[in-house]
């Protein structure tokens, strides 16, 4: 009885340790034939940090390290340590009698590298290369996704283990799923991937099409959001890889980069535009450009330096979180379409919250393709809500206009009807003057007639004036021509107000008979035939050649040529120049001339060159003054 009992209680402790081993060993995934799909989690994966990247694999599958390997301690292990080396193994148990075939999907299309050894036949291992820093082409199975195919074959528990290494934080989502299954949800996840994308699309284009009409930046600030918007998403899914650069292999690791940061750009400035932050809050505004240059400085510097710092995106809350605010503070202020902007940022940063908080660990809000895909379906909402907020815009600034409208027309009814007031009192007016102006015409008539007989007296009186006249004309005509000479001389070699210099040469015609004396004072030569002769051209004062017909205006060869200041403030230009000895400013010049400051600072310096090229002529013949700079 003793022994019998003893060998009871022996096979009781061997069957408890049996289950404790149990409970702490991996669990095995078993094939079946009902079970479309299976993600592993937990005790069925487990995980080793290779700290120094120099395990082999003959290492990590030995038994010494059969130990080492710790189950998950998450539904979804991540690879938080970038560019850090994990190990991860599954056990797979093969089924003979299933007569679908399976495959290995790695969910997570952002995963750099991944090494694959899959178990065969014969206790050996097949090694396949994974991962997006891979060629697309060179893929197993051409999906945006990593597919290993499994070899339903022999009855012997199977180990599966994966090298993984990323530059980012990635999800470790291994799941175990039918071909059937896989071709199914492949090619749904690939028709609202098509909605997605043709959605952004679309609005794109209808915005692009208003940009285009209406000239506003808003519509193209918005373009440019939502292209960025689609790119992000199509770097982040795999869809860009496999469709746009499936051999850039290189690019496909910093492409989210650049769609990231012009997606906050644009986001910006579209906020910026969309809500008038210039004119509502000129303090927002500023806090809206820092942040822009902030922002483009730090994705210089990543490029530049240290592109893992690309990873942290997280960062662009910053810039979410300053155009929600502004949203908020604009609509607090009575500006109406902000509503439906701020009501789409709320999408959108529900959104980023979640997946931020996915991010941190908090593994229960990773629940399936609606939280993964969370940010796509909440950037959507955002487009929908942005487009009622624009056209909320366009509303409000038809209300506007048509109430301007509506007030242009009233005021019009009340000038006219001003205007008809004023003609009625206009009318009445005239009569009375006229009325006036008649008697005082019959006043007028009469005392006519008394000048008529003084009339008589007083020219009498003219024709003995007009006889004294000839004789003081005569002396005029002499004192005249001496004055004018004595003035041009003073005028020529002192200094003068422009009144007085207007005196001498007062409009064009003095002037050009001016230039016309000093330009051909030797007399006349044609520039193409050296002819003496000629007669008058068609132009003022100008000369054309009796032998050739080769005319020249009295500008041509001189420093007005083609300029458009009138000649006679030109003339004054260059007399003040000359007097000053190229002192005066271009700011007293146009001071004096009433021309602009552009206009007297180009010609002057024209002139002050001329002055520096004939320094040595005006010193010697100083009599001729300023005139010697009109010549070329």
């Amino acid at each position: 009885m003793l022994t019998i009992h003893f060998k009871k209680s022996f096979l009781s402790i061997v069957c408890l340790f049996l289950v404790l081993l149990s409970s702490k060993a991996q669990q095995v995934v078993s094939i079946q034939d009902t079970v479309s799909q299976h993600i592993f989690t937990f005790k069925e994966i487990e995980v080793i940090e290779d700290t120094t990247n120099h395990f082999t694999f003959e290492q990590i599958s030995s038994k010494a390290f059969d130990k080492e390997f710790k189950a998950s301690s998450s539904s979804t292990p991540q690879t938080k340590k970038l560019n850090q080396t994990y190990w991860f193994r599954i056990k797979v148990k093969p089924n003979e009698v299933a007569r679908k075939s399976f495959l290995l999907e790695f969910f997570d299309q952002t995963i750099d590298h991944i090494t694959a050894y899959i178990p065969q036949g014969d206790h050996h291992y097949k090694v396949e290369n994974l991962g997006d820093a891979n060629e697309f082409n060179k893929r197993l199975i051409h999906h945006k996704n990593f597919e290993i195919p499994l070899q339903n074959e022999g009855k012997e528990v199977q180990t599966y283990y994966f090298k993984i290494q990323s530059s980012q934080i990635s999800d470790i989502i291994i799941v175990l799923r039918t071909a059937e299954w896989f071709i199914s949800y492949a090619l749904d996840e690939y028709f609202y991937f098509g909605i997605f994308y043709g959605m952004i699309l679309v609005f794109s284009f209808y915005n692009l099409i208003m940009f285009v009409a209406m000239r506003q930046k808003q519509y193209l600030y918005y373009v440019l959001y939502n292209l960025s918007v689609g790119l992000f998403e199509m770097s982040t899914d795999g869809i860009a890889y496999q469709y746009l650069w499936p051999n850039a292999s290189s690019w496909n690791q910093v492409s989210y980069a650049f769609a990231l940061c012009a997606t906050s750009i644009f986001a910006l400035l579209f906020t910026r535009e969309l809500l008038f932050v210039k004119a509502k809050a000129p303090r927002l505004n500023k806090l809206i450009m820092w942040v822009i240059t902030c922002r483009i400085v730090f994705f210089v510097y990543c490029y530049l330096f240290d592109q893992h710092l690309f990873s942290y995106k997280f960062l662009e809350a910053i810039p979410l979180s300053v155009a929600f605010f502004t949203g908020i503070y604009i609509y607090k202020k009575g500006y109406q379409p902000a509503r439906f902007f701020v009501l789409g940022y709320s999408f959108l940063f529900a959104g980023f919250c979640l997946k931020f908080l996915i991010m941190l660990g908090i593994s229960w809000l990773n629940f399936g393709a609606i939280s993964y895909y969370s940010l796509s379906f909440c950037f959507i909402l955002e487009m929908v809500f942005l487009s009622f907020a624009i056209g909320d815009k366009v509303r409000i600034l038809k209300l506007k206009k048509d109430k301007a409208q509506q007030k242009i027309i009233r005021q019009m009814a009340v000038n006219a009807k001003l205007k008809d007031t004023l003609n009625q009192e206009l009318e009445t007016k005239v009569e009375e003057r006229t009325r006036e102006v008649y008697h005082k015409s019959l006043i007028i008539e009469s005392k006519n007639q008394a000048l008529e007989e003084a009339n008589a007296l007083l020219q009498q009186q003219a024709e003995e004036i007009s006889r004294m006249n000839v004789l003081l004309e005569q002396d005029n005509e002499e004192l005249q021509t001496s004055v004018e000479k004595v003035t041009r001389d003073r005028v020529m070699n002192t200094d003068v107000d422009f009144e007085e210099f207007s005196k001498i040469y007062p409009d064009k015609e003095s002037c050009y008979a001016f230039l016309a004396e000093l330009k051909w004072s030797k007399g006349y030569h044609c520039r193409k035939c050296n002819s003496d002769h000629y007669f008058n051209g068609h132009i003022l004062h100008s000369r054309r050649c009796s032998k050739c017909g080769y005319e020249e205006s009295v500008t041509t060869y001189t420093v007005f040529h083609n300029t458009r200041i009138p000649i006679n403030k030109a003339f004054y230009m260059i007399f003040l120049i000359y007097s000053s000895k190229g002192k005066i400013s271009s700011h007293k010049l146009s001071e004096l001339l009433s021309i602009r400051q552009s206009t007297c600072w180009t010609f002057g310096s024209r002139i002050k060159k001329v002055m520096e090229d004939r320094k040595k002529i005006l010193k010697k013949n100083s009599k001729n003054g300023w005139s010697q700079l009109v010549i070329e």
